[in-house]
């Protein structure tokens, strides 16, 4: 696998980008959220104009990628405090149950530890299946957190540790 940056100065990056993410939230989380809210959040954080704002404001980007260049899911993060925060961690419905989510984790923790973190956090929804995974990959439960995003949703998410020490 391979970890594509995507930059502030990479408009077809940033498209190509969107384009995936909002395929693979679209699939995911609509049978979990309902069309109509998915649709709020994609626009909210998945659209090229949210992608962009987050990478002027430190978010850092990566479309994951098979050997062959072909766009297989993406990740974005960015420091918060002494931990690393995983925004996105998303990964293709064809390329999920092959461990490539355990290969792609090591790559945000080489990044943790390129910036000096103590550990990882991560939201999860809380009627998300990933849950489960992210705890097979070793993130600990920490506690519950309820976000109003606008426009009468919110978001209900388990918040979830993976410790560097």
């Amino acid at each position: 696998m391979m970890y594509k940056h995507i930059t502030l100065s990479d408009s077809q990056g940033i498209a190509e980008l969107s384009a995936l993410a909002s395929a693979i939230v679209k699939e995911h989380y609509d049978p979990i959220l309902g069309s109509e809210q998915n649709n709020y959040m994609i626009e909210k954080f998945q659209s090229v104009p949210a992608i962009t704002d987050q990478l002027g404001h430190g978010y850092q980007y990566y479309l994951v990628q098979q050997d062959n260049g072909a766009d297989i899911g993406f990740m974005a993060m960015y420091p918060r405090g002494n931990e690393l925060y995983l925004s996105k961690f998303y990964l293709h419905k064809d390329y999920r149950g092959r461990g490539l989510s355990r290969q792609m984790l090591s790559f945000v923790e080489q990044q943790a530890r390129k910036a000096g973190a103590d550990a990882i956090t991560l939201n999860v929804n809380k009627y998300n299946s990933a849950v489960y995974a992210y705890e097979k990959l070793g993130f600990h439960r920490i506690r519950d957190e309820v976000n109003d995003i606008g426009h009468g949703y919110v978001m209900d998410d388990y918040v979830y540790e993976y410790p560097l020490s």
